[in-house]
């Protein structure tokens, strides 16, 4: 048996990681500045991260949500006060493709409508609803396009407006910044209207911080940088540091029927831990501080390269806009420079999503060697 074609894989075998620091099977060192799709928010085997994990381990790894797991509790209680989210409540899931699958069933549940509104070059998963809500025809299969979804274009108020007012939409789900789009970000005025719109029409607002959330772009969410408040929050990448995990919150206006949702992985002890790990951590080290902080690092040193045109997104999500296409470049980065950073739709666009712990010495040496590829 073979593994099902899926990616085109860069020739590296990662064996271990501590930090930034990714060390394959042949003994070579790799700087992660990608940190695998912006998962890794903490650094690879982050020493309180791991303690945490085999602690729970040696008592119980899983159980299945048909008994109490106080974790949950907990951890509820601990998101709620750290993102300033309180009057949410919580479903734990996988991933953030199965996070927004079930935010936008609960949208419609909610509204008895089925139309959703989304936005050009969004990317918000590869399950059923996700990928019908996501802008890349290559992922869409003809059962995908059964779901009634329309995609408007960021800022263009009159068009999101045309298509609300026809009183068929049942949810808009939006990410604060478009990770795999090329880092495009709504204006706040923008935001602001969709939310207004939102509540005028009787629409659930869904925000997708799969990517953008737990602290990445120096709030806890993204959407928190435009003041506005949704209806349903989705989360998972850097939620667990790796370990499978994502999250759902749910305004407490938003009821569901008994047993709309649910789960036998989600929300199990390791994943519960895992994440209550990331929260302490974040908490302690001032991790979205620090985020926020080396956003202006980052742009104060790329403003020294003259073929980066432009810096998009916020805090430690960011994207580096090249006056030609990445492609190449980041393989030489990987090959000659040892240094992992990401690709995007936009082939302009070089994506840098380090774990949230990352030094100015650690910026100094990205772009260091990002000069030497560059030279």
């Amino acid at each position: 048996m073979e593994l099902f074609d899926v990616y085109p894989l860069y020739n590296v075998t990662p064996v271990s990681a501590k930090g930034i620091v990714v060390t394959d099977d042949q003994g070579q060192n790799y700087l992660d500045f990608y940190g695998g799709h912006a998962v890794i928010s903490i650094g690879h085997s982050h020493p309180y991260y791991v303690k945490r994990l085999k602690d729970q381990l040696d008592r119980i790894g899983f159980y299945s949500n048909s008994v109490k797991n106080p974790l949950q509790e907990e951890l509820a209680s601990k998101l709620g006060k750290i993102s300033d989210c309180d009057n949410y409540n919580l479903f734990m899931c996988n991933s953030g493709a199965e996070a927004n699958e079930n935010a936008l069933k609960m949208a419609s549940f909610h509204t008895g409508k089925a139309r959703v509104i989304a936005f050009k070059n969004s990317f918000h998963g590869r399950t059923s609803a996700a990928v019908a809500a996501t802008d890349n025809p290559k992922i869409n299969a003809p059962i995908n396009q059964q779901q009634k979804v329309t995609f408007v274009p960021f800022n263009d108020v009159e068009a999101f407006q045309e298509e609300i007012e026809k009183n068929d939409v049942c949810c808009v789900i939006l990410e604060a910044i478009q990770g795999v789009g090329g880092l495009d970000e709504p204006s706040t005025t923008f935001y602001q209207k969709i939310a207004s719109l939102c509540k005028e029409y009787g629409v659930v607002l869904i925000a997708d911080e799969v990517q953008s959330g737990f602290g990445r772009t120096g709030k806890f969410f993204g959407f928190q940088h435009h003041r506005i408040q949704p209806d349903i929050i989705t989360m998972a990448k850097g939620m667990g540091n790796g370990f499978p995990v994502g999250g759902v919150l749910i305004h407490s206006d938003i009821k569901a029927s008994y047993g709309l949702l649910g789960t036998t992985f989600g929300g199990n002890h390791l994943a519960c831990v895992a994440t209550l790990a990331v929260l302490e951590v974040l908490e302690e080290e001032r991790l979205l501080a620090n985020a926020a902080r080396l956003e202006g690092y980052v742009r104060g040193l790329a403003a020294e390269i003259s073929q980066v045109k432009k810096v998009k997104g916020r805090g430690l999500m960011l994207g580096l806009v090249f006056d030609f296409e990445v492609a190449d470049l980041r393989k030489r980065l990987i090959y000659n420079q040892h240094l992992f950073t990401g690709g995007a739709k936009d082939p302009f666009v070089l994506r840098v999503l380090p774990a949230l712990n990352i030094t100015e010495n650690d910026l100094d040496t990205f772009f260091s060697a990002l000069k030497k590829e560059l030279q």
